[in-house]
């Protein structure tokens, strides 16, 4: 388990990266054969990119909901990511079984959304966490002086339309 971080964090990743998130939905229960093959594909490419970070690939996070799961990864470059796709093999056998299983159906569906993130233009914070998210995919720093807003760390200067309730954490 990841050690909590006391205080008030914030990620740095240097230079500009891109934010891939990919799900699946399972819209028909009793269709197991269908969604079971999508889900269990996931972890094999998972495993292959954590073993393999020189292709590109700097973290994930998990996210279960009621009808399946969002996977939110971080990368390098949309080339790297791209390359990954169309080339390695867990991915492409993955995604023939898919067209093969799945598309004739409507038993299970899969998205996914790209953001290429441009250096610096992203603000983050955690407080009293371990490593997450961006902070997992690049590197925490104590929020300092002139950071102290998420204006202030999304690089937009200082305090926008009025400041935060006295009541609540700076965020």
């Amino acid at each position: 388990m990841a050690k909590v971080i006391p205080g008030r964090q914030m990620a740095q990743i240097e230079g500009p990266f891109v934010v891939f998130i990919i799900g699946a939905r399972i819209n028909k229960w009793y269709a197991v054969h269908k969604w079971l093959p999508v889900l269990r594909s996931m972890g094999p490419m998972l495993q292959e990119l954590y073993t393999h970070k020189e292709l590109g690939f700097l973290d994930a996070s998990f996210f279960m909901t009621g009808r399946g799961v969002s996977i939110v990864q971080y990368w390098r470059s949309y080339d790297q990511l791209e390359h990954y796709a169309r080339g390695k093999a867990n991915h492409l056998t993955a995604w023939k079984n898919f067209n093969r299983k799945a598309r004739s159906g409507e038993a299970v569906g899969i998205y996914h959304e790209t953001y290429m993130v441009e250096n610096g233009a992203y603000e983050s914070i955690y407080v009293n966490m371990p490593p997450t998210g961006m902070g997992r995919a690049g590197a925490l720093n104590p929020v300092g002086s002139g950071r102290e807003s998420s204006r202030e760390r999304a690089g937009l200067g200082g305090e926008g339309q009025g400041e935060p309730s006295p009541d609540l954490p700076t965020s």
